[in-house]
């Protein structure tokens, strides 16, 4: 008797984007940002990217496909140089698949030279 063929499992990633920083003093729409287009075409990835908001200041994105977490970070800072707040808002990764909008830490001249 014939051995059965491996199934395959359908691993999921799962990527959040923490953004409640820039959320809570109302430089950065939420709502907005989930409506990005993360890929190329929208018909054939449709199927696989599935985005879940929570409570207004996190985005989670799970796939049932391979999908970098470099590409994600391209987007969002695409998304922010769209919107002109990418001088002050950058991205960051605190852990392995969790990203975090931060702000960029500004000197101010007018205090160092006193």
């Amino acid at each position: 008797m014939p051995k059965a063929a491996p199934t395959k499992t359908v691993s999921k990633h799962k990527f959040i984007i923490d953004y409640s920083k820039p959320a809570a003093d109302g430089i950065f729409d939420g709502g907005e940002f989930e409506k990005i287009p993360p890929r190329p075409h929208k018909g054939l990835w449709a199927n696989f990217l599935f985005f879940i908001s929570d409570a207004g200041s996190k985005l989670v994105i799970t796939t049932s496909i391979q999908f970098s977490k470099r590409y994600l970070k391209y987007l969002t800072k695409k998304f922010l140089k769209k919107q002109s707040i990418r001088d002050w808002v950058r991205v960051v990764a605190p852990s392995k698949d969790v990203y975090q909008l931060r702000y960029n830490a500004v000197q101010n001249d007018e205090e160092d030279e006193e």
